[in-house]
């Protein structure tokens, strides 16, 4: 299978190309991002045959499907990453918690959040095309939590690989900012920015669009790379767990083949709920896929009323803060299948220049066909992981942002799983303040905290980097961005 171009085509770039160059130059004509010429469907007994078998088996198969263009034994050693996975024959476990409510913990792996997901095998397949064509790559990324330390995970040490990761300072937790400030392979670069996540997504894009900055690279025989979800190399791996998620619950007996679930997402860059998208495409039995914000809600406004209006609003830190985005870039990629090119093209610059854009009512109609959407203040997301608490099951603060849009957007009887991104030790400060009304309290007391109150431990991993020298101590303003990747190459 071949990728397009969510903008159109400029002229000067292929009109298609294929898996492996797409990942390899994620940025398409005028601006825009790569996504499959057709969306593949499953076989009408695929979900029936897939029953007995592993996530590893079901990710190969699944990838076959959209016929990539990668060597087989490369698949499989980027698919073996599972195996570092908590549990590796289902590294994502699916657990009840109420009614008819299911929780898919994305969590289970070494940097204790969904993007290992994705960015696990995504490392071992990107390092190894980079060897097969004796190339060297720059790999931006830009994040507001989570992707930054799986991206530096996955990387570290990387033949052929160089990341400069890009972070807000003071726009994570210290956890996850101690993921990355500690991070002390040669070919990683942690680079702190005064500002928010939006500035560094904005600067990671600027930088991978421009020719200026390529032809700099060349002099110093570097192509660049993102290990962002602007790249397809991360939706597709995505779109795996909604798939597992579903059997899952067929092999639980909560369901049978067939039966139609909603999808419920916790969403700042909206990667997640792309994934559930493209496998709702593919043929899954989905109802529809409800969307999660927190305070910064411009995907709910863009859902209930149509318009994405970015003129009046600032980016408010909140406690679930990798969902701290107002610009979602995977949005595009649902405007690319529902409009086609030339109308996303159009969208995407009135966003661009005008920091606003309004979809038609038809438009609006074919939007809420899919997808319907709810926020969550942090207030009330205290108040539900102090519930959930209760009932035995311990929450963080972006899965509890879900808890509201389910009550809210689920209005039919049926089955309903909460994609959770985050395990609990990423935001101990916030889920401690949830359940005992303590405040500012450092990570490591916080931790300490709900551990004895979940009679459980605090992973060893975790308790590592309060030890752990900070070696990354780069902190700039955004227009020295440029200069400081430079800098580490």
């Amino acid at each position: 299978m071949n990728f397009i171009e969510t903008r159109g085509n400029d002229g000067n770039k292929p009109a298609s190309v294929s898996f492996s160059q797409a990942i390899l130059n994620p940025m398409a004509s005028f601006g825009g991002i790569y996504v499959p010429e057709a969306i593949p469907r499953l076989e009408d007994d695929f979900l029936a045959k897939s029953l007995d078998k592993d996530y590893q088996a079901l990710a190969q198969d699944i990838l076959k499907i959209f016929g990539i263009d990668l060597d087989e034994q490369l698949v499989a050693d980027a698919l073996a990453t599972y195996a570092g996975f908590d549990d590796p024959a289902n590294p994502v476990p699916v657990v009840k918690i109420g009614d008819r409510l299911h929780v898919s913990e994305l969590y289970h792996g070494p940097t204790r959040a969904f993007k290992d997901m994705a960015l696990q095998p995504f490392g071992v397949i990107l390092s190894g095309l980079a060897q097969e064509r004796d190339e060297h790559y720059l790999i931006l990324a830009a994040t507001s939590g989570d992707t930054g330390p799986a991206a530096l995970d996955t990387f570290r040490n990387k033949p052929n690989i160089k990341v400069a990761c890009l972070y807000p300072d003071g726009g994570t937790s210290d956890v996850q900012r101690l993921q990355m400030v500690t991070e002390d392979a040669d070919n990683l670069k942690v680079i702190g920015i005064h500002g928010n996540f939006d500035d560094a997504q904005a600067a990671l894009k600027r930088l991978l669009g421009s020719d200026l900055f390529r032809a700099t690279l060349v002099e110093k025989h570097t192509q660049l790379s993102a290990a962002n979800s602007v790249n397809f190399g991360r939706i597709i791996f995505q779109l795996i767990y909604h798939v597992h998620s579903y059997l899952e619950l067929v092999r639980q007996g909560q369901i049978k083949l067939g039966d139609r679930v909603y999808m419920v997402v916790p969403s700042g860059n909206f990667g997640n709920a792309l994934g559930g998208y493209y496998a709702w495409r593919m043929g899954l039995p989905v109802e529809k896929i409800v969307i999660a914000s927190n305070a910064n809600n411009v995907l709910t406004d863009l859902i209930n009323t149509g318009v994405y209006d970015l003129r009046q609003r600032q980016l408010i830190g909140t406690s679930s803060p990798a969902m701290d985005i107002l610009k979602s870039s995977n949005v595009e990629r649902v405007l690319f299948h529902l409009f086609g090119a030339e109308r996303t093209r159009e969208l995407m610059r009135q966003l661009d220049e005008e920091h606003c854009y309004r979809l038609n009512d038809d438009e609006l109609q074919s939007l809420q066909a899919l997808f319907c959407a709810d926020f969550c203040t942090d207030e009330e997301g205290k108040a539900y992981i102090k519930e959930y608490f209760e009932r035995g099951y311990l929450m963080d603060p972006h899965t509890a942002t879900c808890m509201k849009a389910h009550a809210s957007c689920c209005n039919q009887p049926l089955h309903a799983i909460i994609y959770s991104t985050a395990e609990w030790t990423k935001f101990s400060p916030s889920i401690a303040n949830a359940l005992t009304g303590e405040v500012d309290t450092h990570d490591l007391d916080a931790l300490k905290t709900i551990a004895r109150l979940a009679g459980t431990q605090v992973p060893e991993r975790i308790n590592q980097l309060f030890s752990k020298p900070v070696v990354q101590k780069t902190l700039v303003d955004k227009e020295d961005i440029e200069k400081e990747v430079l800098a580490f190459l």
